[in-house]
C-alpha cells in the first residue's frame, strides 16, 4: 500500500474560518476528513499534518526520507521565500505536488513566484477544497505510473 504525507503550511489550520471569501467555508478538518475518505477508495494509506512553523515541516519533510511514497504539499504563505522547504522536498526524493485553494498566480504579486513548484511533479491551484482531493487523485496516478514502469 502506497503511504502519501499530506502537509499544510502557516494558517492553513484556519480555513474555514480565515477569509471564508478567498478559501470557502469548508474547514480544514473536513478537507482532512474527505481526504482520508477518499485514500480508502483509492487504496493508499494518508498521514496528514499541519505546521506554523518552517522548521516543523522541514523535520517533517526529511523524516518521509524512505517511508513515504508522495508528498501534498500546501506551504501557505512559506510557498513564495523557503528556500528551506524547497531544499528539504529535493532532498527526500519523492514525487511532490504542490497545491493551493486559490490560484497563486491570480492573486498579489508577490504570491507568484513559488519556490516549491520547480522541485514538484505539478501542481493545482485555485480549485478551493477540491483543489486537494485532484492532487490526491494526482499523487495515486503518478504512484501507479512509477509502479508500473518497475
Amino acid at each position: 500500500m502506497h503511504k502519501i504525507m499530506v502537509l499544510n503550511g502557516p494558517n492553513l489550520n484556519l480555513v474555514g474560518v480565515r477569509e471564508p471569501d478567498v478559501y470557502g467555508m469548508i474547514t480544514f478538518d473536513q478537507i482532512r476528513q474527505k481526504m482520508l475518505d477518499l485514500a480508502g477508495t483509492y487504496g493508499v494509506e494518508l498521514e496528514f499534518h499541519q505546521s506554523n512553523h518552517e522548521g516543523e515541516l522541514i523535520d517533517i519533510i526529511q523524516g518521509c526520507r524512505g517511508k513515504v511514497d508522495c508528498i501534498i504539499i500546501n506551504a501557505g504563505g512559506l510557498t513564495h521565500y523557503s528556500v528551506s522547504l524547497h531544499d528539504a522536498l529535493r532532498a527526500v526524493e519523492v514525487p511532490v505536488i504542490e497545491v493551493h485553494m486559490t490560484n497563486i498566480y491570480a492573486r498579489e504579486e508577490f504570491r507568484h513566484r513559488s519556490l516549491i513548484s520547480p522541485v514538484a511533479h505539478g501542481g493545482i491551484f485555485g480549485f478551493g477544497s477540491f483543489s486537494y482531493y485532484l492532487a490526491l487523485q494526482a499523487a495515486v496516478d503518478v504512484l501507479q505510473n512509477r509502479q508500473g514502469k518497475q
